[in-house]
């Protein structure tokens, strides 16, 4: 391997690890001194800058190549995905500079972009090694960041709860990852994916899917791996949940994707009645059903805002996983584009909430009552987001979810069971508007226990808003990413 011709096509992730560097430089040497609000906008301002500068990188002077075994790649749709991370960094760096909730501000910045390299990585390799190691970075960025907030006991608990089922994860999906490797004698999903059509699917490749599902379904916080999802996204500082909800979702889905359709090639079995095959399409499936259910019907049972969008991830990520099972390139668009959306509304909710819990003190949803009074703007925001959320037109949601149950549809090869499954998504989706409706009906219909105005930083409302005219206009023209997400899917030729 040519270390100069890894150096040429890291460069974005080289860019963003200066970055980090020289944000806690600049804030060790210059800025002890200042507020915390001028050390987050400088911080965040510098981090946000470095972030451009990689995306600068990626589309205006852009290098593809592959290194030998799938370690590293540089193509079209790398590039966007790494591209779309790295927005989702800046939105959420730009939203924490109207926090308050630590004084270590540069560590923070650090820690934000250091996974957003871990992330860049992750999406960029099709090798085992590579794969566990940008997890690993990303993951334990993650762990610090959800108990960034030493002042509050729910973040720490958050933290030791994220990191205990994080490290029993990373288990399961090393033991995996090692019986491919004796399995096939390579990291490289390619190799491997040779290995297995070589031979017939034996009870150690059905272990190491089994185990590579359990560790990538606690990634995505899909049921029943999302136990640590409540916790860390109610105790966690709004920042740092809203880059798990995020970006983190953003390339798990897509790198998840990749060893399945890639390297378990082969291995995907057969889900039909009439003609059951083990394989990871009947796992996907199953998995898929029970975070549908379970995700939605115990949402309805939460009185925190930020519980009921955890339990309603769980649920959002049963949907997903339908595009798993067709596996072909619509199918892998509709998902690039749900996922996409879906950040936008979830960070948009995360960014309301951290306006109104200075004020209010919690995320009650009751507490939330007559907020429409309170924040006219950031209220309307908020029914934008849920009702996204719920796959209600002409948001991006209901398109995110029609362009999935359509792809599914239409690469349908286990034609009774799919059925069943995308009438089970449509009807799941009907329950979540139920508990959308209920808190839309706390800020709309009831009265405020507090009439008094709830003060909104210019900032925060510029953010939010630019997110929720995000949500509407991807829904009404949805061609404006999504026409370019099929384009850099065959031009890569995954």
């Amino acid at each position: 391997m040519n270390v100069n011709q890894l150096l040429a096509l890291a460069w974005p992730e080289i860019i963003v690890t200066l970055t980090a560097l020289f944000v806690v430089a600049v804030d060790i040497a210059f800025l002890r001194r200042s507020t915390n609000r001028t050390r987050f906008a400088i911080s965040s301002t510098l981090g946000s800058i470095g972030c451009i500068a990689a995306i600068i990188k990626l589309f205006y002077a852009p290098i593809d190549g592959t290194l030998p075994g799938g370690l590293f790649l540089s193509n079209p749709l790398t590039h966007l995905v790494q591209a779309a991370l790295l927005v989702i960094t800046i939105v959420v760096l730009f939203l924490s500079i109207d926090t308050d909730f630590t004084d270590h501000i540069s560590e923070f910045v650090l820690l934000i972009l250091l996974a957003t390299v871990g992330m860049m990585f992750l999406v960029a390799s099709q090798d085992l090694l590579v794969i566990f190691i940008s997890l690993e970075l990303l993951s334990l960025s993650v762990y610090i960041l959800a108990g960034f907030d030493k002042r509050s006991p729910r973040s720490s608990e958050a933290a030791l709860k994220y990191f205990l089922f994080g490290g029993m994860s990373a288990a399961f999906m090393l033991f995996g990852f090692s019986l491919l490797y004796g399995f096939a004698n390579s990291t490289s999903l390619t190799a491997i994916a040779t290995a297995i059509q070589t031979h017939p699917v034996s009870p150690l490749i059905i272990l190491a899917i089994v185990t590579t599902l359990i560790g990538f379904g606690f990634k995505i916080a899909a049921a029943p791996f999302h136990f640590w999802a409540p916790d860390v996204y109610q105790g966690a500082p709004i920042p740092s949940a809203a880059f798990i909800a995020s970006g983190s979702k953003v390339a798990s889905f897509f790198v998840f994707f990749q060893v399945l359709v890639i390297g378990f090639a082969g291995a995907e079995g057969v889900a039909s009645r009439s003609n059951f095959q083990s394989g990871w399409i009947p796992a996907i499936i199953l998995v898929a059903g029970v975070s549908m259910l379970l995700g939605n019907l115990v949402a309805i049972a939460q009185t925190s805002l930020r519980r009921l969008i955890a339990y309603s991830a769980v649920a959002h990520a049963g949907y997903m996983l339908l595009a798993f099972v067709t596996h072909t390139q619509q199918s892998l668009a509709a998902l690039l584009y749900y996922v996409a959306t879906y950040s936008l509304a979830t960070i948009g909710i995360f960014g309301i909430l951290a306006v109104t819990e200075q004020q209010i003190g919690n995320d009650k949803i009751a507490d939330l009552s007559g907020l429409s009074r309170r924040a006219p703007f950031l209220s309307f925001c908020l029914f934008i987001f849920l009702l996204s959320l719920a796959g209600i037109p002409p948001l991006s949601g209901f398109f995110a979810k029609f362009l999935l149950f359509t792809a599914v549809l239409a690469g349908n090869t286990h034609s009774h069971l799919l059925v069943l499954m995308i009438i089970l998504a449509i009807g799941m989706s009907a329950v979540s508007l139920f508990y959308y409706l209920r808190v839309l009906k706390a800020v709309y219909v009831t009265d405020p226990m507090d009439p008094t105005p709830i003060p909104s930083p210019l900032l925060s409302k510029l953010i939010v808003g630019l997110l929720a005219a995000g949500v509407v206009l991807l829904g009404c023209a949805p061609d404006l990413i999504l026409d370019k997400i099929l384009q850099v899917i065959h031009a890569s030729g995954i």
